[in-house]
């Protein structure tokens, strides 16, 4: 890291900068970092977000943390609360691991308790970024036409470009989980899933209602694209998706749909525009097909490095092939690694 262009975290409108330290100190330990607000060291305003309480012994500001997040907040041997206490002169109370509950900051002087909720959302933010998504939320692709069309995709493919580079069966998307990603999320308890299904309702009241009419979107499955530069490196090739009266209706509900999420602080924002697509074929498919059930509980992947597959005779044959049409009348929350009766992804809640 360039320690005199730092990077920079954006927390309740916000700037602060993010000092590195001991990156040497232990090699098998995770990084330690600290955080600082500029332009001083700690910062005296609070985010919109913070409530500070005045005491009989001074201030106290509750905050309510994922216990998966204590460990970054408690650090090694418990040095890094130590410090955010000594320089904030607070005291930070924190419950057992695994028992979720609210961080309770305290201290005899209001500018000390602010600084210490700041370091701590902005530690949280960095950590929360490193975090594999849990979470995403989807347009179900899944209907049978959709499925039938798309396993006839399959076997043409493996029929006429099987003898291509990379390419085998293990690539295909599994056809009763064919969707489009709006975004991902990082979800990792309870209240932070009702806060994200709470967040959708009130988006179909505030905008998804107004943009539909309140009906299904009828859209289109046709063509396939890949991501990348070089068509003979394939890592990913997806069906392109549009709407069948030629509006940009879906893509308005999908751009706002993350522009509210990000704004919400449950999103992180990657692009300026989603991009609609429904992925067919990946080379992170290519692997144990129990990988998916094994790693359930972990939410990480066993895959190490990927070995792409020469798609340019596949988008040669390929380039116009009609996957269907579609009625699209609900956003789920869809949740990682996960299935229902249906096959599709479990939903956590939908519009």
């Amino acid at each position: 890291m360039d320690v005199l262009r730092p990077p920079l975290v954006r927390i309740g409108g916000r700037v602060y900068r993010k000092n590195l330290i001991q990156e040497h100190a232990f090699p098998h330990e995770e990084e330690e970092e600290d955080f600082c607000a500029g332009p001083s060291d700690c910062a005296d305003e609070p985010s919109d977000a913070c409530v500070v309480e005045e005491t009989e012994r001074g201030f106290q500001c509750r905050l309510e943390v994922p216990s998966p997040f204590y460990k970054y907040i408690i650090g090694k041997k418990g040095e890094t609360k130590k410090r955010l206490e000594t320089e904030t002169r607070t005291s930070i109370s924190i419950p057992k691991p695994g028992v979720e509950g609210e961080i309770v900051i305290t201290g005899q002087h209001r500018s000390g308790v602010v600084s210490a909720r700041t370091r701590i959302d902005v530690l949280l933010d960095s950590f929360r970024k490193k975090q594999p998504f849990t979470h995403f939320l989807s347009f179900a692709l899944n209907q049978p036409a959709i499925q039938e069309k798309f396993l006839q995709f399959k076997e043409q493919v493996l029929e006429t470009c099987s003898k291509d580079q990379g390419v085998s069966s293990s690539l295909f998307q599994n056809p009763a989980k064919l969707h489009l990603t709006l975004g991902t999320l990082v979800l990792l308890n309870e209240q932070e899933i009702q806060r994200a299904c709470d967040l959708l309702q009130r988006c179909k009241e505030d905008f998804v209602d107004q943009i539909t009419g309140g009906q299904p979107l009828t859209v289109e499955v046709a063509g396939v694209e890949y991501m990348n530069d070089d068509p003979a490196m394939t890592d990913v090739l997806y069906a392109k998706v549009h709407m069948k009266d030629g509006s940009d209706r879906l893509q308005m509900v999908a751009d706002q749909l993350v522009e509210r999420f990000v704004a919400s602080g449950l999103m992180l924002k990657e692009w300026d525009r989603v991009k609609l697509h429904a992925t067919v074929m990946n080379t992170l498919f290519r692997k144990d097909p129990t990988e998916e059930r094994n790693n359930t509980m972990t939410g990480k992947s066993s895959f190490k490095e990927r070995e792409s597959f020469n798609g340019q005779n596949i988008l040669k044959l390929f380039e116009n092939f009609y996957f269907g049409e579609v009625q699209l009348d609900s956003v789920r929350l869809s949740q990682r690694f996960s299935s229902d009766a249906s096959g599709y992804y479990a939903t956590s809640g939908q519009l």
